[in-house]
């Protein structure tokens, strides 16, 4: 459903957002490992995060990455959004390039019933949603 990127930033950003109070900040090797990602993938996509405010990058010996105050708050949908686009959110699932009411493609109705639910989903949980559910046991980043 999402690309590699995808995945690895919202797991990365939800890694960042299980660190306990006061050592809220993480460095690339141990944001990669954490995810299971590559690391000269995951520096890409944790600069795409702060350049748009998700993330801060904060350089020298005790530098290292850490969830910026517009990040905190930021819903799931954001996310997806930077690193993927909106096509999830509207376009069209057998890819055409019209498809809508009037010009559905042979699934449209049935899976607009599916995105909807998906956006709303993704629009009310948050990083911090998330997080709960991995410092408390019920959810996990990696196997």
């Amino acid at each position: 459903m999402f690309s590699k990127a995808c995945k690895y930033a919202i797991n990365s950003m939800v890694f960042l957002a299980t660190l306990p109070e006061g050592q809220e900040r993480a460095g690339l090797k141990d944001i990669a490992f954490a995810t299971n990602s590559p690391e000269a993938f995951t520096a890409k996509i944790l600069q795409t995060l702060v350049r748009e405010n998700l993330l801060l990058s904060i350089k020298g010996p005790h530098g290292g990455f850490e969830i910026s105050e517009e990040g905190r708050k930021t819903p799931l949908y954001r996310i997806v959004q930077v690193i993927d686009g909106d096509s999830i959110f509207i376009g069209c699932a057998l890819g055409l390039q019209e498809c809508s009411e009037k010009h559905p493609c042979a699934v449209h109705h049935k899976f607009k019933a599916i995105r909807d639910h998906l956006t709303g989903m993704m629009m009310t949980t948050t990083l911090q949603d998330m997080a709960l559910g991995i410092n408390t046991g019920i959810s996990f980043l990696k196997t």
